[in-house]
């Protein structure tokens, strides 16, 4: 499939942001330098620039034009349906601990397709939190290895400020096509409480959410675990004539 021009406006930009041309809160190109550069109309540059302030990397700032936004966004896991962008749900958030090698647990090596043995995959958490700074949802979120021997940054505890799933797809031309999302309900985990910061006994929702890519091959697996008073989801959909 051919990439648009105005998508490979967003994706060079995204590089420069990733490679450290362009820091947090730095102004970037105008886009009369960008029609220049790439000879293309204000109209296209401007999509480009939708795109990326749709993933929350850049910000408009009123006669200024465009910067680096300060914080990263992450989403808590699932609901990553197609023509969601990264600002809806998205938040501030920390990585946790550093990113390793681990053996997953065993519903996760089931989800990322991992047959029997000791089958490593890389393991990054984050936690995800709300506008006053507490403690919405811990993520861990686990890669193939295949994934994570060509994307080196996972394995770094900075934040990715374009966000993992398009520093993947950058990196390994594997972007995901279709999600898989298991909800459930049980009691947290001591750690999960701690991380939370919830007294224990307490509710959380769980999301198992499973990307695969046009192959059909798992691009990540996230394990997302929510308070139960702060976990809701909500959906419209249309309903047949009564029947």
């Amino acid at each position: 499939m051919a990439v648009l021009k105005y998508e490979q406006i967003a994706d060079s930009l995204r590089a420069r942001i990733a490679d450290g041309e362009f820091g947090a809160d730095d102004l970037l190109p105008s886009q009369r330098d960008l029609c220049a550069q790439w000879g293309v109309s204000r109209a296209t540059v401007i999509k480009a620039y939708d795109t990326l302030m749709a993933d929350g990397l850049v910000a408009a700032r009123q006669g200024q034009g465009f910067r680096v936004t300060q914080l990263p966004l992450a989403r808590p896991a699932g609901g990553r349906k197609a023509g969601t962008a990264r600002t809806e749900g998205g938040r501030a958030f920390d990585i946790v601990g550093v990113p390793t090698r681990a053996v997953p647990p065993e519903h996760i090596a089931v989800a990322l397709g991992l047959l029997g043995g000791d089958v490593t995959a890389l393991r990054r958490d984050r936690l995800v939190r709300l506008a006053d700074g507490a403690p919405l949802s811990f993520v861990q979120a686990w890669f193939p290895l295949e994934i994570a021997d060509h994307c080196p940054r996972l394995e770094q505890t900075a934040q990715i400020a374009e966000g993992t799933t398009r520093y993947v797809t950058r990196m390994t031309g594997r972007a995901p096509v279709r999600g898989v999302d298991t909800k459930t309900v049980r009691l947290a985990t001591q750690d999960e409480a701690q991380l939370l910061k919830c007294k224990r006994p307490f509710a959380v929702a769980v999301v198992l959410h499973t990307a695969y890519d046009q192959d059909n091959r798992v691009v990540v697996v996230e394990h997302g675990v929510t308070s139960g008073d702060l976990w809701e989801e909500r959906e419209s959909y249309p309903m047949g004539n009564g029947h």
